[in-house]
């Protein structure tokens, strides 16, 4: 890593204390930030410097972090990316968890690193930030609406402006549904390990960010402006051996694309088969070039970047013809798709945009609908247990109402909403053999992991309720700057070998305050970018 003397880097916390109704600023030492970075790994310090054993998740002595990184808010594209750092209603361990759009960069524009919230208010309540300030307002008339009325109904407030960025939850979060999100921007959802249902228990709506006027110190602006240049062009024209079609499609193409090449990794009726019963006509309305061309996309691009992945869709067709959702990723359509058994390509992105905009996380509402199909199959539910709904794999109204009821803790849905592995024992020990979850408690990403055992096994043992190293993916990357011995991925012996020799490559890529997708093919340029923004040089990773 290099070594960085955070010319950049303000070193400063907005801390809100919610019970107290106070709200100041802390200064981060140099030394602090000097070994914990940005990011995911700032807020794993905060949290563990402040929230004690026995800190229960939903006890107002719990932290709420949302951290920007070193390279939040410059030039670099995706970097108004965050991380959610807490302790974690689904596992009740850490909770880190990542989303993009534009709250990073106006967080750190505003002259705050991060915003740390502890307490719980004595009502609904939003917190709004501004330019070296924030102050605490009340949200009563925000209960029970959705993260896109939320977000438009305090830009209103607060003269309805449109550069201020909303992080909030939806009903899910208020009524603590331990799967809970933060959704950001719309569509952008730091939500694993249920940071929205922490969120809810603080009695914390939203936290708005307006885009403020605090200048970003860059220790060497030219060259940081000439890489970023530099990784634009690439990602635009890729080298064959890259396959970066995410400059284009993002992941949209996922579902079609491990179909059609029967990659094994595609999740597919909860875990009953490996075979994604589709017709060839229903999967090409599932190929990203044929979602584009039929939901008339209005392109939506994250902070500073230009990438083609985030778009606002037109539903074409079907019930909820003319409903504007927002554009799917890879995951919302495994879950809404091959996971519940839904061959309907409409309906698979109706059923994500609903998840949005309940405040759901997309992979465990998907594993527990797709528990409760399976029970329902073989049996061990019926009608009568569901509230009437028959869910049938592919049943694209009876999945929408119990998404609804989950959210709000209705009926079978409060049963559902504590998630898959306390649901499922809850309806009982048939549905325990069925549940697809960790023994932590959460439930893994959007893929079949019989195909990808270092995943499996890295999901298995995180201390954060979601990926640490990243599988394949980040050990190609690793390769590139240690010599890693060969392994094999079905190894009981070279997967645990593996991970642990990438472990902490994942958590450092997300303590910088950019996407993802910029370095998921190469580490080097983006040090290069943490050098020329305010480090000094590297002396390797």
């Amino acid at each position: 890593m290099p070594t960085i003397n955070y010319e950049n880097f303000q070193g400063r916390v907005l801390v809100v204390d919610l019970s107290r109704g106070e709200v100041k600023t802390e200064k981060v030492s140099g030394e602090t930030l000097r070994q914990n970075l940005g990011g995911a790994c700032l807020g794993a310090k905060l949290l563990y410097d402040r929230v004690p054993p026995g800190v229960n998740w939903d006890d107002p002595g719990n932290c709420l972090i949302i951290a920007s990184g070193p390279l939040g808010g410059t030039v670099i594209p995706g970097s108004g990316t965050i991380s959610v750092i807490t302790k974690g209603a689904l596992t009740e361990g850490a909770a880190v968890t990542q989303a993009n759009g534009y709250f990073g960069a106006y967080l750190r524009h505003c002259g705050f690193d991060a915003v740390l919230v502890t307490g719980a208010a004595s009502k609904l309540s939003y917190i709004h930030v501004y330019s070296d300030g924030a102050e605490i307002r009340n949200a009563s008339s925000l209960a029970g609406k959705d993260t896109w009325e939320t977000g438009d109904l305090i830009r209103q407030e607060l003269g309805g402006a449109k550069d201020i960025s909303v992080a909030c939850i939806g009903p899910a979060g208020e009524n603590l549904v331990r799967f809970a999100g933060v959704l950001c921007d719309r569509g952008h959802a730091a939500a694993h390990n249920g940071v929205g249902a922490v969120m809810g228990s603080k009695k914390l709506k939203a936290i708005a960010a307006e885009a403020g006027r605090v200048g970003i110190p860059i220790k060497d602006s030219s060259k940081l402006l000439s890489q970023v240049n530099s990784l634009s062009n690439r990602l635009r024209n890729p080298s064959p051996g890259e396959g970066l079609e995410t400059f284009r499609w993002g992941t949209l193409n996922g579902v079609f694309r491990n179909t059609e090449q029967a990659a094994g990794n595609l999740p597919v009726k909860n875990l009953t088969t490996n075979i994604y019963d589709i017709k060839p006509e229903q999967l090409q309305r599932y190929k990203a070039s044929n979602i584009r061309s039929s939901f008339s996309p209005v392109r939506r691009p994250c902070f500073a970047c230009p990438s083609h992945h985030s778009h606002t869709f037109t539903v074409p067709e079907g019930p909820y013809k003319g409903r504007k959702v927002d554009e799917p990723e890879y995951e919302c359509l495994a879950a809404w798709g091959p996971v519940t058994g839904q061959t309907d390509a409409t309906w698979s992105i109706v059923l994500a945009d609903l998840v949005d905009k309940l405040g759901l996380e997309t992979n465990e509402g998907g594993w527990v609908v797709g528990l409760a199909m399976e029970c329902y199959e073989k049996g061990v539910i019926t009608k009568k247990d569901t509230d009437g709904l028959e869910l049938t794999w592919g049943n694209g109204e009876a999945t929408y109402a119990l998404l609804n009821n989950i959210a709000h803790r209705k009926g079978f849905g409060n049963i559902l909403a504590d998630g898959v592995m306390r649901g499922a024992r809850q309806i009982g020990e048939s549905a325990v053999s069925m549940a697809v979850h960790s023994r932590k408690g959460n439930s893994p990403r959007g893929h079949d992991h019989r195909a990808v055992w270092p995943e499996l096994f890295d999901t298995s043992i995180s201390n954060t309720g979601t990926l640490e190293s990243g599988g394949r993916v980040m050990e190609r990357m690793v390769a590139k700057y240690k010599d890693l011995p060969k392994h094999d991925h079905f190894s009981v012996e070279g997967v645990p070998e593996l991970n642990a020799l990438i472990k902490g490559a994942m958590l450092f890529e997300d303590s910088l305050g950019v996407c993802r997708f910029l370095t998921n093919t190469d580490l080097q340029p983006i040090i290069d970018m943490l050098e020329a923004a305010g480090g000094q040089p590297a002396e390797g990773i």
